[in-house]
């Protein structure tokens, strides 16, 4: 993590002590969040995320009242203040008010904070392995991208503990759903499939948002679709996308390789990039200097 931090509209040092346990969103993972990749300065598909984030707010009753431009507009001064011109962000809406356990003479309902980091290197490709009933589609608030993440970085532990970069959640079908992290897609004759927002239980992912609705690659049509293990075990090449690994391959599952179709992927990855590119030429802003 980056040395500054956004504290609602200001610029504050990580060391610094500034939360209550008393505010319940931090004790209950009741907020929103999502990570963003900042390429040369510029916040990609910030309308998207900022869309998303909303729209799980008011699904959770989290107040979320700060507008798009004000948002942006904060996250930036973060970006300057940390020189985070290429990295991730991440941003948290948190409610403080509500529950049994409210901390008195609270003034704000709800606090935003974000931070930067360096981006990861994900390497050449994942290893994952299967968990079954990680995902329930029927829950009412399924896709939906909340703080209370203990359980996903549970299973990302547990992974890297058995040698995994990551997993296959599978819901109650045994259908895939996605990964802790990351929208899965599988390739075959010509199709590339990601599993359904309707009926999966994954999150709607930015990324995987992009690839089905901006992205045109010869011969591939892209598309949701339900898919199964044996699907992707099946698949010419399995990949994972989110706003932090772009576009990456699965090498296994469970130790089994996987069929690689490189050719295929690159297409993709550089129609991708291509966009980002567009994306950033369009949306790039004059350099801000802050004193901190």
């Amino acid at each position: 993590m980056h040395r500054y931090l956004l504290y609602n509209d200001d610029i504050r040092d990580t060391v610094e002590a500034l939360l209550s346990p008393g505010q319940i969103g931090y004790m209950s993972g009741w907020g929103v969040f999502s990570t963003l990749r900042v390429a040369s300065g510029v916040l990609f598909e910030f309308d998207r995320h900022y869309a998303r984030m909303r729209y799980d707010a008011i699904r959770l009753r989290v107040p979320f009242q700060i507008s798009p431009e004000s948002l942006e507009a904060s996250l930036h001064k973060l970006i300057d203040a940390n020189n985070a011109l290429d990295a991730t962000l991440r941003v948290a809406i948190v409610r403080n008010k509500g529950g049994f356990f409210e901390s008195p003479g609270l003034a704000r309902e709800c606090d935003l904070v974000a931070f930067t980091k360096d981006l990861t290197n994900w390497g050449e490709g994942a290893q994952l392995s299967y968990v079954k009933g990680a995902r329930f589609s029927g829950c009412p608030f399924a896709g939906s991208k909340t703080n209370s993440w203990a359980y996903n970085l549970t299973l990302y532990e547990e992974a890297h503990e058995r040698g995994f970069d990551e997993v296959v959640l599978l819901n109650e079908r045994d259908e895939v759903s996605e990964c802790t992290s990351a929208n899965l897609f599988a390739i075959r004759a010509g199709r590339v499939v990601t599993p359904p927002l309707a009926s999966s239980g994954c999150l709607p992912g930015v990324t995987r948002a992009v690839l089905l609705e901006e992205i045109q690659a010869p011969g591939l049509a892209i598309e949701e679709g339900v898919l199964t293990p044996e699907d992707l075990e099946a698949s010419e090449q399995v990949f994972m996308t989110s706003s932090t690994r772009d576009v990456l391959p699965v090498l296994a599952i469970d130790g089994r390789p996987l069929q690689q179709n490189r050719e295929a992927l690159e297409a993709l990855a550089r129609a991708f990039a291509s966009y980002r590119d567009s994306y950033v030429a369009k949306h790039r802003r004059a350099k801000e200097v802050l004193t901190i």
